[in-house]
């Protein structure tokens, strides 16, 4: 499912208008990458856990030449799925 159908869903599932649903689901996007950005964890019961992991500096193989290539530390969004999915 892509944006634009998750907003067609979201639209006919609460009665409200496409423009309506996709000013949600933009606001939820920009809310949730704000809270990831700050580094704070976002829990939606009966879906999962996204939160930021920083992986550290490592050193990789280009797998074309097969030269040693450093990998620097970066952040990454991690989501960690409940248990069961009602």
């Amino acid at each position: 499912m892509n944006k634009a159908q998750l907003v067609e869903a979201i639209a006919l599932d609460t009665n409200i208008s496409k423009i309506e649903a996709r000013k949600a689901v933009d606001s939820l996007i920009r809310v949730m990458v704000q809270t990831l950005r700050e580094g704070d964890r976002i829990t939606l019961t009966g879906l999962g856990t996204f939160s930021v992991q920083q992986k550290s500096e490592r050193t990789g193989r280009n797998p074309r030449t097969g030269a040693l290539v450093k990998i620097p530390p970066r952040r990454v969004i991690k989501f960690r799925p409940t248990a069961e999915v009602e």
